[in-house]
């Protein structure tokens, strides 16, 4: 479980990016921190692993404050997946994912054979572990990014917003991934988004972050939608679109799900 407890940062010149924020992230659950460029999300992310220093309050995970631990030691338990992959090019992949193995000790060796059925698991054939990363496309490389947040088998995922410099066709894929290693590993995963449909459709808890990461509704996608907190929290999610606004019709013996301005978007099930 990761707790922040009344955090602050100001920075030099008085600039303040997060504001006395509180929240508890459950284990083994995603929690996603949704917000526009600027909200703070991404000090609170970089909080976990000790990459920010709070000015105040507290940071915990399972009830020890974060200071107490070696910064080194800390950010190699804890996985962390960037938005450009962040992968050495000069390293194959399987040298890549096997990177924090390699730093706690494991021979080389076994950390480079055992990177296949890491990249196995996130949907990539084993051979690529061969190549280097330029050789790959843009969602191959995050895959890596995400079996080498995994190497080390962390409790706690951290993820600052990894899907979003791809198209939106392989953003869907990764997602699906994602949805699927989360249901076999049931990790602690912090999700960072200024994307609110990929927050709806990853979190299990989704926190709409205003200006200096203050809280401006947090709970599951469904309650946010049904009851959007004030109306700023309405505009953000888009709460009166046209495409959220679903109503089922009778087509051919079928339920069809169509949204406000009639466009068919699904089918329902009996």
């Amino acid at each position: 479980m990761i707790r922040y407890d009344g955090v602050t940062k100001t920075y030099p010149g008085g600039s303040a990016a997060v504001e006395e924020f509180s929240l508890t992230i459950p284990s083994h659950s995603t929690t996603v921190l949704v917000g526009s460029s600027g909200s703070g999300k991404t000090t609170l992310l970089r909080m976990v692993n000790r990459m920010v220093e709070p000015s105040g309050g507290r940071v915990l995970i399972d009830d020890e404050d974060v200071r107490r631990r070696d910064p080194v030691a800390l950010r190699r338990s804890i996985g962390y997946v960037l938005q450009h992959g962040g992968l050495l090019p000069h390293r194959t992949v399987a040298e890549n994912v096997a990177t924090v193995p390699m730093l706690t000790g494991r021979k080389r060796r076994d950390a480079v054979r055992d990177a296949g059925p890491l990249l196995e698991r996130v949907g990539l054939d084993p051979e690529l572990g061969g190549r280097y990363p330029g050789q790959l496309s843009g969602g191959q490389q995050q895959r890596v990014g995400v079996a080498r947040a995994l190497a080390g088998d962390p409790n706690i995922l951290l993820m600052d917003e990894p899907f979003g410099a791809v198209d939106p066709i392989v953003r869907r894929e990764l997602q699906d991934e994602l949805i699927r290693l989360q249901r076999e590993l049931r990790k602690t995963i912090l999700f960072i988004t200024h994307d609110v449909d990929e927050a709806f459709r990853l979190g299990e808890q989704v926190v709409v972050l205003r200006d200096r990461a203050r809280i401006a509704q947090q709970g599951a996608p469904a309650e946010i939608l049904a009851r959007p907190a004030d109306a700023f929290v309405r505009e953000f999610v888009g709460a009166d679109r046209s495409e959220r606004k679903l109503r089922a019709e009778h087509v051919d013996g079928r339920d069809i799900a169509v949204d406000g301005d009639g466009r068919p978007v699904g089918v329902l099930e009996p």
